[in-house]
C-alpha cells in the first residue's frame, strides 16, 4: 500500500506540473494574441493602400481618357457617393 505522504506528494507533483503548463498556455495565447492583432493591422492597413491605388488608377484612366462606358458610369457613381458623403459631413457640421 502506498503511504499518503507518497500519495500526497505524487499529487503535489502534478499539481505543480500543471501549474507550469498552464502558465506556459497563457504565454502562448498571448504570444498569438498579439501576433494576431498586428497581422489584422497590416491587412488593414493592404486594404487602405489597394484602395488608393485603385482611386489612383481611376484618376489616371479619366486623365488619360480612354474610358469606356462602364468606366464612367462607376467613377460617376463614385464621386456621386463621395459628394453626397460630404453633403451629410457639412450638415452634421452645421447643427
Amino acid at each position: 500500500m502506498i503511504s499518503l505522504e507518497a500519495t500526497l506528494k505524487r499529487i503535489l507533483d502534478k499539481l505543480q506540473q500543471l501549474m507550469r503548463h498552464h502558465k506556459a498556455l497563457q504565454q502562448e495565447n498571448d504570444r498569438l494574441r498579439r501576433s494576431a492583432a498586428e497581422s489584422e493591422e497590416k491587412l488593414k492597413h493592404a486594404q487602405e493602400q489597394v484602395q488608393l491605388l485603385r482611386t489612383q488608377l481611376d484618376v489616371l484612366k479619366l486623365n488619360a481618357g480612354d474610358l469606356n462606358a462602364a468606366d464612367k458610369k462607376e467613377i460617376e457613381k463614385k464621386l456621386n457617393g463621395y459628394l453626397k458623403e460630404i453633403d451629410r459631413c457639412i450638415a452634421l457640421l452645421s447643427e
